[in-house]
């Protein structure tokens, strides 16, 4: 009696995982399918592409010597953001009226000028800007970009991320560090030296987290991302990825192909980039909900 072959696995394993990818897969497989494995193209959203436009302000910043760093200074690199991104599918895909234009870059303008609120970007010693990290954990890589790498009075790392939505309630601010305790684990794979310090910067309450990374923490990164890695490969090679309906189906750009909400995930890879490319021509597309 001749052997049946194994099955072909029903989709490739990634060999890399970010915090945004360990997050994704946790909160939803489904989700992590079409955006992780499938690589299927996202309509832009209004709060992603503001943080991302807020978030090149800033690194034109400190990109200047510390005593220029000023918001008027701020100012001029935020409408050289703005200018960057008026042509970048992000922005283009977003479908703005005049009026919906100039209220998004009043929200950015607004955000950046909190910031001066928070700390003195004069006395900031930057070491790293956008900052890709990598390091490997068998098969696995792991990688992230640190907004911000700084040496504190000491000498100590200082790993520093921007946020442009909401700060989290008490209950939900651990899980919200999970992704700086992730690039706290790549500074001592990389360097060497466990960070004195990981903060999270809310520019729209103008709140600041901050936690000290252990060799414990660190340590767990590699324990959760191996677990979650193995869960991945697992829904990979038999095409499980379950959905899990929560509060985020609401933005989830992906909703009309979930079987949660009677959707067919195999018609996704067809409408989805369909739907993409019509938006970036300029005809209107429904995202989320049917």
């Amino acid at each position: 009696m001749s052997e049946t072959a194994p099955s072909a696995p029903a989709f490739t394993v990634p060999m890399n995982l970010s915090p945004s990818r360990v997050s994704s897969f946790t909160s939803c497989p489904m989700q992590f399918r079409f955006s992780s494995i499938q690589k299927l193209p996202e309509p832009p959203g209004v709060a992603t592409t503001k943080g991302t436009i807020v978030h090149r302000a800033l690194e034109l910043l400190f990109v200047r010597p510390a005593a220029d760093r000023t918001p008027a200074a701020l100012d001029a690199d935020l409408s050289t953001a703005l200018a960057e991104y008026r042509v970048h599918p992000d922005y283009v895909g977003l479908q703005l009226d005049a009026d919906a234009a100039a209220v998004f870059e009043r929200d950015c303008s607004s955000l950046i000028s909190r910031y001066f609120t928070m700390e003195d970007p004069t006395a900031v010693r930057e070491i790293g800007l956008e900052l890709w990290m990598s390091a490997e954990v068998g098969a696995l890589t792991l990688r992230g970009i640190i907004d911000r790498l700084e040496l504190d009075t000491d000498g100590g790392l200082v790993v520093t991320d921007y946020k442009t939505g909401r700060a989290p309630s008490g209950r939900y601010e651990q899980k919200s560090l999970a992704g700086v305790h992730f690039y706290a684990f790549l500074c001592h794979a990389v360097f060497g030296r466990i960070p004195t310090k990981i903060r999270l910067m809310y520019l729209q309450s103008g709140e600041t987290i901050e936690t000290v990374p252990s060799a414990q923490s660190v340590r767990f990164i590699t324990t959760r991302t191996t677990a979650v890695w193995a869960a991945v490969e697992r829904a990979c090679a038999t095409g499980d990825f379950r959905p899990r309906v929560s509060s985020l189906c609401d933005y989830c750009a992906f909703q009309r192909w979930c079987p949660s909400f009677d959707g067919n995930p195999d018609d996704a890879e067809v409408e989805a980039r369909a739907a993409y490319d019509a938006l970036l021509q300029g005809q209107p597309v429904a995202v989320g909900a049917r």
